[in-house]
């Protein structure tokens, strides 16, 4: 993976939490799960065994992976970025010129997007076709259906 990831401080504090939690809490009961099943006679024919092995290196994984994530992460000072154009954390005000519906959108890191809440991956076809443009600028987004026009009519943070 190496690559950077930018996100916002409450963003970095959840991934740090739940790692936090994967180590202290789940790895714990991973290994207690295979002592118990060990526990209970012949490997070669155990199944729970196989299972709790396996969902142990499920977890190992996961762990591994959250781990080069925190690593590789970096936050954002909300305070120094450019309002000129949609970046990173920017909140954007759009409307959609096919129905005239105004939406307001945050773009987030991966990991923070929820779009019920309003937050959009940078990284999601809508979020990429957002990304540099400035207020006023119509702009066309390729989606899945299609293609969605839209205006960029306010960029805060």
């Amino acid at each position: 993976m190496n690559s950077i990831a930018y996100y916002t401080p409450e963003g970095l504090k959840k991934l740090k939490d739940e790692l936090e939690y994967l180590e202290s809490i789940e790895r714990p009961k991973a290994s207690q799960a295979i002592a118990d099943a060990r526990d209970k006679g012949d490997l070669s024919e155990n199944a729970e065994y196989d299972a709790a092995k396996e969902a142990q290196g499920m977890l190992e994984m996961k762990i591994s992976k959250l781990k080069e994530i925190v690593a590789t992460a970096r936050v954002i000072d909300e305070t120094q970025l450019d309002t000129s154009k949609v970046l990173i954390l920017s909140t954007v005000k759009i409307k959609n010129l096919s129905n005239n519906m105004i939406l307001t959108y945050k773009l987030v890191a991966d990991s923070e997007a929820d779009l019920k809440s309003g937050k959009l991956s940078v990284n999601s076809p809508f979020g990429k076709g957002l990304l540099g443009n400035k207020i006023g600028d119509v702009v066309d987004i390729t989606v899945p259906n299609g293609t969605i026009k839209v205006e960029i009519l306010d960029i805060t943070r």
